[in-house]
């Protein structure tokens, strides 16, 4: 229990730490530490400017891990990703040279600019935890976490990702703009010449480790459980739960990885809360960061001006907890 307790300390240090740099993004911290210690990948949109990338880099110097930035771009090829196989004239043999991949921490900035060969390689070593050079195939180092940002679709140079790239991603995380006293902080840090703060080291890869196997011991009762699978049912089915307008709108509904990322992000936060069992409470405020980017919704929504959003919240609303 005192070794639980000093890994939640360790926690709040993290939500600290970059607080001190990037102003106003605790929710977004919270989203990426779940992924990092859950295993789950994690997507970013919103417009230029909300400190997406920032935010991403602050974290990545508060834990001992590798970090490597990857900017994508129309013109990035495969080999910029994984590395590529290259001729060594002294001994007369290919080698192979890796590329950025390699590495425990991936911001993926602006992923949807990077053409499909290029998102076909990312989702191998997003799936499978390996890429392929060559005729070889190598395994990534572990923790193993993509962090990718995305503008939103409508901008210019953009390309939709392909369904089963984003099913990927354990949530999809809409960062908005900020309160007016925090974007005033925001003003006063950036203009001010002598502010250049270094941000500590407050959880190694052993730390990680550990919260990983407290988080996997958390305890969801069968109710919980069972309460998770209703909420996924209800996005594939919604007319079975009364939602018969919602079911005018929804053309799939989400994949079991959806009820696996819930599952386990409620056990996150329920660590992160200090306990060691999860509430109701603990599963509902994920479901739209989970489930959102996995619902497809046809032409008729979008005619109707109806979003996942809304579809997600009524499902909420509408799908009770057996016994309660």
């Amino acid at each position: 229990m005192a070794e639980n307790q000093n890994l939640q300390e360790k926690i709040k240090g993290v939500f600290e730490e970059v607080s001190k740099v990037v102003v106003g993004q605790d929710y977004l911290v919270n989203r990426l530490l779940i992924g990092l210690f859950t295993g789950g990948h994690i997507l970013l949109e919103g417009v230029p400017g909300l400190a997406k990338t920032k935010t991403i880099n602050t974290l990545a110097q508060v834990l001992d891990l590798g970090f490597k930035r990857l900017q994508f771009t129309p013109d990035l090829l495969p080999a910029d990703l994984i590395g590529t196989m290259i001729y060594n004239q002294k001994s007369g043999d290919f080698e192979v040279k890796k590329g950025p991949i390699f590495s425990q921490l991936i911001l993926a900035d602006e992923v949807n600019r990077a053409p499909a060969k290029v998102q076909s390689a990312l989702l191998e070593a997003m799936a499978e935890k390996q890429v392929t050079i060559g005729s070889e195939t190598y395994q990534l180092d572990r923790p193993f976490l993509v962090m990718a940002t995305q503008n939103p679709v409508e901008q210019e140079g953009t390309y939709p990702l392909p369904e089963a790239q984003v099913d990927r991603f354990m949530m999809k995380v809409f960062v908005n703009y900020l309160d007016k006293n925090s974007e005033l902080e925001v003003i006063r840090r950036m203009t001010n010449l002598d502010w250049d703060y270094k941000p500590k080291t407050v959880l190694t890869a052993e730390d990680i480790s550990q919260i990983r196997t407290e988080i996997n011991k958390v305890n969801i009762s069968d109710m919980l459980e069972r309460y998770i699978i209703e909420l996924v049912f209800a996005t594939r089915f919604p007319a079975d739960y009364g939602l018969d307008l919602e079911a005018n709108y929804v053309q799939f509904g989400v994949s079991p990885r959806a009820g696996i990322a819930l599952y386990n992000a409620a056990k996150a936060t329920a660590f992160f809360d200090g306990r060691d069992y999860v509430l109701p409470e603990d599963i509902k405020p994920l479901a739209k960061d989970v489930f959102g980017h996995r619902i497809i919704l046809n032409y008729e929504a979008d005619a109707d001006g109806v979003t996942t959003d809304q579809i997600i919240e009524k499902i909420l609303k509408t799908v009770a907890i057996a016994g309660r």
